[in-house]
């Protein structure tokens, strides 16, 4: 479906934009967004979103592709991406500590932009190339 298509494609963007902005950067043109991909009930949304679109992306594709496989990278971007923000906003606000989320966290941490960049490339790579295999 289409409207998946458009979906997955904004989530991608605007998730790996969240996970690669910073706080502390210099102005840009961008200082709009940037003020609402820092605010935490719009990362968790956001990440709710992108994870439930990667998740029916999986399930949904664009006529003449494969079925699954075609669109398994803009999905797992999705999820990924998804998962990162819901778990830095449950970290902000949890006051557990476990062995398993210091793992998560420290994986997470140190691959947070990585995770970004490959949700927006995944979304620009998605948006121009529809029918490709895995894109």
């Amino acid at each position: 479906m289409l409207q998946f298509y458009f979906l997955s494609i904004l989530c991608n963007a605007l998730a790996g934009y969240a996970l690669i902005t910073d706080s502390e950067a210099k102005s840009s043109i961008l200082d709009g967004i940037r003020s609402y991909v820092l605010d935490e009930t719009f990362r968790l949304v956001l990440g709710v979103l992108t994870m439930v679109v990667g998740f029916f992306k999986i399930l949904s594709v664009i006529r003449g592709d494969i079925p699954v496989i075609g669109d398994i990278l803009p999905a797992a971007a999705g999820l990924v991406a998804g998962f990162s923000l819901l778990f830095e906003f449950y970290k902000s606000r949890s006051t557990v500590i476990d062995e398993q989320t210091e793992k998560i966290e420290t994986f997470l941490t140190s691959n947070r932009k990585w995770v970004g960049y490959a949700a927006i490339i995944s979304a620009g790579t998605h948006f121009l190339f529809p029918t490709v295999l895995f894109f």
